[in-house]
């Protein structure tokens, strides 16, 4: 006979977590399944351990910054073992605080080890247990998408999830990919000491990513060493001793590029397959995500969807608000609650950071909005100038006549914390003039949205210090 459940959710990590504690503050109880780690991605192997190294060659990057201000640098050779160390400890810790020990402490929550796969029904099969519940969510994650490229069967490439497990970091890296990975680890190697390139099939990186932040931080990459070939058509790969040669279409030519080691960085696939969603009629599209509507219910009775597993923005912040809403709407029908995606705000943890949020300005004109936007470079920061920090720029997308702020999108040092700020505007529906009359700590590096909205109407350069 089943076992009946309040709710079973598939998968442990962020999304799956914050799903959980909301049933439990609504008093529900909760089953999830887990055949790996709990914590998922975010804390085992991507944005924890990841940032983590990052921010350590980051260390290395302010030294020689403080070589050029003329207080001396350090940058000895790296004790790999003991960064290592580091970042295994980063990760077990977050591990048991947040997720291990919420499970001891929270009553009413328990994990089953296994992979849970759909039977019938509202019916799950965990090894020779029999779940049922008329609450079901998918919040299975995704694992790095690898394409099929000529010979890379045959070769020892790296994905993000083995680069982070290397023992020492190689002369040489070649990455396949212009997205996030791509760009955040390729700069963390490349300040430790590796020579990158960068492969990238699409006319540019970051294609996502407004063009002007994206041009700021690919010019601080190159001065730092990294190489990138846009147009690029992989035709074969192949590995002969420690080497690794790529042969591309590039430019109109055939080119080989040679380096110790191969990252794949071509995107995350949905970790759909294998769990039975065909036998319960869960429909996904045809890259294997599920497909949910606004409020993450999926095709099947019963069922939502959050996270990853969607395909939607894969941030761990996000992935949790849509466990949130699908609990809510599981548990509260008449609710109908949703998601504004126009004001969540994402980084991407290059130096300079990258932050967004709300439309591009191609999203807002196909929206249908008459839009006029201001983009001002960091080095027009005070603070930029005091720091040394010069990299970067910040666009603003505000609607034509009324000044709402849309968007805005800024590639600067602590860009990750300053985008919060325009995220709180953006979803207050405040106007670029409210921005601009607002007082900023002077000098500081947010101070550059107000700058920025202030350019709308004024010459910036023309500004007093403080002027307000």
């Amino acid at each position: 006979m089943p076992t009946d459940c309040d709710i079973i959710i598939l998968g442990s990590g962020s999304t799956a977590f914050a799903a959980a504690l909301r049933a439990r503050t609504l008093g529900f109880k909760v089953t999830m399944i887990e055949k790996s780690a709990p914590g998922g991605t975010c804390i085992n192997w991507g944005c924890i351990p990841s940032k983590t190294l990052i921010h350590s060659a980051l260390f290395r990057q302010e030294a020689h910054l403080g070589e050029l201000l003329g207080v001396g640098t350090v940058t000895d050779g790296i004790d790999w073992e003991h960064l290592t160390n580091h970042k295994n400890k980063v990760v077990k810790g977050l591990r048991k605080t947040k997720y291990l020990d919420v499970l001891q402490e929270v009553p009413g929550l328990s994990l089953i080890k296994g992979t849970g796969k759909f039977i019938g029904p509202q019916t799950l099969e965990v090894g020779e247990q029999v779940l049922r519940s008329d609450r079901i969510l998918v919040a299975t994650g995704g694992f790095p998408l690898i394409p099929a490229l000529p010979g890379l069967d045959r070769v020892d490439y790296l994905t993000s999830r083995s680069a982070l497990l290397l023992k020492k970091f190689p002369s040489s890296l070649i990455i396949i990919g212009g997205g996030v990975i791509a760009v955040e680890l390729g700069q963390m190697f490349t300040r430790m000491g590796t020579k990158v390139r960068v492969l990238e099939h699409g006319t540019r990186i970051l294609s996502h990513v407004e063009t002007e932040p994206v041009q700021a931080v690919q010019t601080a990459l190159q001065k730092e060493g990294m190489k990138f070939f846009p147009d690029v058509k992989v035709q074969e790969i192949t590995q002969t001793g420690n080497t690794v040669e790529v042969i591309a279409e590039s430019d109109g030519r055939r080119k080989t590029f040679r380096a110790e080691k191969l990252l794949v960085a071509a995107g995350t696939a949905p970790a759909s397959t294998g769990i039975g969603l065909e036998k319960v009629g869960v429909k996904v599209d045809g890259r294997g995500f599920v497909t949910v509507d606004d409020q993450m219910r999926t095709t099947a009775p019963g069922i939502w969807a959050a996270g990853d597993v969607t395909g939607g923005m894969m941030i761990a912040t996000v992935g949790a608000r849509e466990g949130i809403v699908a609990v809510d709407n599981m548990l509260t029908p008449d609710c109908s609650c949703r998601i504004d995606y126009s004001s969540l705000p994402m980084a991407i943890f290059t130096d300079p950071e990258i932050g967004t949020v709300g439309y591009t300005e191609e999203s807002a004109r196909k929206a249908g909005y008459q839009v006029t936007t201001n983009t001002i470079p960091v080095s027009a920061i005070p603070k930029a100038q005091v720091t040394g920090h010069t990299a970067g720029a910040i666009k603003m997308v505000a609607e034509e006549g009324s000044g709402r702020l849309l968007g805005v999108h800024l590639s600067c040092h602590r860009g990750a914390d300053i985008i919060n700020e325009a995220a709180l505007a953006i979803r207050c529906r405040i106007t670029v003039s409210d921005l601009a009359n607002m007082t900023h700590v002077y000098p500081s590096m947010a101070e550059g949205l107000r700058l920025c909205a202030q350019g709308f109407t004024r010459n910036i350069s023309r500004l007093s210090c403080c002027a307000e």
